[in-house]
C-alpha cells in the first residue's frame, strides 16, 4: 500500500513541488497515460480526469509529514503547493529507484499551466478515438474553456513529444 504512496512523493520531489491541485491531478494522469505504472483510478469531472484516491493519498502524506502543503490566498480561490519534506526524502527510498524513467517529464509537466495540461489530460482520456471525434469530445466537454486551435495543436505536439521519449 505504501508503495503508491512512496510513487507520489517520488514524482512530487521529481518534479521539485507542485502548485495546484488541478495540476497535480492532471500531471499524474498524463505519466499513468504515458505507461507510468501509477494505480489510482481516474473518472471524467469537472476539469477533466480527476481521481479521488490520488486526493485521499496526497492527504495523508501531508498527515504523515511526507509532503508539506502551503496554501496561498489568490483573492477568489485558494492556491495549494506540494513539496516534499525531509521525511518524505527517506520516505521516497521505499521504492528503490524513481519510478520515472526519463526525470525531465516531470520538469516539462511542471512547466505547463493548469489549463493546458487539464486540455493535454482531457485529449489523453479521449485518445481511444480518432482525432476528430477526440476535438468533437473536447468542444462538448470543454467548450466553455474556449481552447483555441493553436492550444490544441500545442497540446497534440506535447502529447507527441511525451509518447516519444
Amino acid at each position: 500500500m505504501l508503495q503508491e504512496h512512496a510513487k507520489i512523493v517520488d514524482f512530487i520531489a521529481t518534479a521539485e513541488g507542485v502548485t495546484g491541485r488541478k495540476k497535480l491531478q492532471k500531471m499524474i494522469y498524463i505519466m499513468k497515460k504515458l505507461d507510468i505504472p501509477f494505480q489510482e483510478k481516474y473518472e471524467f469531472h469537472i476539469y477533466g480526469p480527476y481521481s479521488e484516491e490520488l486526493t485521499a493519498r496526497v492527504e495523508e502524506l501531508c498527515d504523515m509529514g511526507f509532503l508539506s502543503e502551503a496554501l496561498e490566498d489568490k483573492g477568489s480561490y485558494v492556491q495549494y503547493k506540494y513539496d516534499v519534506t525531509t521525511e518524505g526524502q527517506e520516505f521516497r527510498k521505499v521504492l528503490g529507484k524513481s519510478i520515472l524513467e526519463n526525470p525531465l517529464t516531470a520538469g516539462k509537466l511542471n512547466s505547463k499551466s493548469g489549463r493546458f495540461l487539464e486540455l493535454t489530460a482531457t485529449l489523453l482520456y479521449f485518445d481511444n478515438l480518432n482525432r476528430q471525434e477526440q476535438l468533437a469530445k473536447l468542444h462538448v466537454v470543454k467548450g466553455k474553456l474556449n481552447f483555441t486551435a493553436v492550444e490544441i495543436e500545442e497540446s497534440f505536439a506535447f502529447i507527441k513529444e511525451l509518447k516519444s521519449q
